[in-house]
């Protein structure tokens, strides 16, 4: 697949080591969705064959689709002290899977992924949830969770490269 010489298409990637959400997106006269979905691991299965498939699966993705930057969540403080480590392991096997591939990574804070998508750093997930489905022009918002973030992640890297005036 290719782009135009003006557009850049980016994967937003919301980590986790249960659900990883992803979501391809791509600039033009109005953002179009390439594509999204999210990798479910079992957790019968041990840490590291979790994010081995997690990674196989980016791979897989990052190949039919041909994102020339990608944006993630950076981990900044998490409520739930029992899943930190996990997730944390499964954005370092990320971005190394990434690195390799040679595509450029953007992170983002929750509060910079809420303040782009909202002009609220405070926002709760409801609003960007409405946020993304609005500026996608979506009929629903895209579930689970973790699709929907992806999202959010993939448009406040499409702002920051405006504002930071990135170019193409």
């Amino acid at each position: 697949m290719t782009t135009s010489p003006k557009s850049i298409r980016i994967l937003g990637i919301d980590p986790g080591i249960a659900t990883t959400g992803w979501a391809l997106i791509e600039n033009g006269k109005e953002i179009q969705i390439i594509a999204y979905g999210h990798i479910e691991t079992s957790p019968k299965n041990k840490d590291a064959d979790r994010l081995q498939e997690i990674c196989f699966d980016i791979e897989k993705i990052c190949d039919m689709y041909q994102p020339q930057e990608t944006a993630i969540e950076k981990l900044f403080f998490f409520k739930n002290q029992k899943t930190i480590i996990p997730v944390a392991q499964s954005r370092g096997a990320l971005l190394l899977t990434l690195v390799r591939k040679g595509i450029t990574i953007a992170e983002y804070t929750p509060l910079q992924i809420k303040q782009a998508l909202t002009g609220y750093g405070r926002a709760d997930k409801k609003q960007i949830q409405e946020m993304v489905k609005s500026i996608l022009h979506l009929p629903c918002i895209p579930k689970p969770d973790d699709v929907a973030d992806a999202l959010a992640i993939a448009i406040c890297h499409l702002n920051s490269r405006k504002a930071l005036r990135i170019q193409s």
